[in-house]
């Protein structure tokens, strides 16, 4: 499990060296407020019985708020044996303030 800054993993899609699934892990509420672009939605306490929906081949960014939760899942997904996961430095906050200013916060 390694981070990814915001500003590192847009750059990174951007050029085509990663096409991951990105995995926001907050609460359905949260969501309504903002997301990244094609964001797959698996809140936290969901993602240990939603195991067999990842693709274990796939590079996985993990989401969250401020990087906390996201952090969280990503270590626990290395210990189920996926071994491409990346936590979003800073979560959607970050991403908001370095990379679209105009995402709503909150």
């Amino acid at each position: 499990m390694q981070d990814i800054t915001p500003r590192e993993l847009d750059a990174r899609m951007r050029r085509g060296e990663l096409s991951p699934l990105l995995l926001d892990v907050r609460e359905p509420w949260e969501i309504q407020i903002c997301r990244l672009p094609n964001a797959e939605s698996i809140p936290m306490r969901l993602i240990p019985s939603s195991l067999d929906t990842l693709q274990r081949d796939r590079p996985i960014v993990v989401i969250c708020h401020h990087g906390v939760r996201s952090r969280q899942v990503a270590q626990y997904l290395a210990h189920q044996g996926f071994r491409q996961v990346l936590n979003l430095q800073g979560g959607v906050d970050a991403w908001a303030r370095d990379v679209d200013t105009s995402m709503p916060t909150y």
